[in-house]
């Protein structure tokens, strides 16, 4: 029977990944990364109503609705799905619970700081230097959104 490869990788790397072997083996050299980008991320919260007044007004991010009356938050290629605390959607995460997201998404800081301000959000911590994801150096800023949840805003510094 034929494999069917992704075609961004060569069959050699993939005859190396379908070996069988156990992830808690330490003596395996690391895999090989097939993760190309985020699509999206769930957040469990208590009032999709408020979530998304909250992302729309504060962050600009759009709200669609999916699949019946199902809601996400869309920025650029990425959205967050929203699921109610109590009414998950299958599959989920063994313990989905609000308030237990801390994520860093990249903006033009002052300008969200200025936003923020005028928004009456109260801001946790910064700006403060960092380091980002792609070993840049960047400014952030820490606040909550009204889960709980820990929103940092970041932007990478040019040099």
């Amino acid at each position: 029977m034929p494999r069917h490869l992704p075609s961004r990788l060569p069959a050699r790397m993939w005859s190396r990944i379908s070996e069988k072997q156990s992830w808690r083996d330490n003596s395996q050299a690391p895999s090989l990364c097939l993760i190309h980008k985020l699509d999206h991320t769930v957040m469990i919260v208590k009032s999709i109503k408020d979530t998304s007044m909250f992302y729309s007004q504060i962050l600009g991010m759009e709200v669609m609705t999916f699949k019946g009356d199902r809601k996400a938050l869309c920025f650029g290629d990425q959205k967050f799905n929203l699921h109610e605390a109590g009414k998950e959607f299958e599959p989920k995460a063994a313990h989905p619970v609000p308030g237990s997201l801390d994520i860093c998404l990249i903006t033009p800081l002052e300008e969200m700081v200025q936003h923020l301000a005028a928004c009456d959000v109260p801001i946790e911590e910064g700006p403060v230097p960092r380091m980002g994801a792609k070993g840049g150096k960047s400014m952030s800023t820490y606040f909550q959104d009204p889960d709980g949840n820990l929103i940092e805003v970041s932007n990478y510094i040019s040099l």
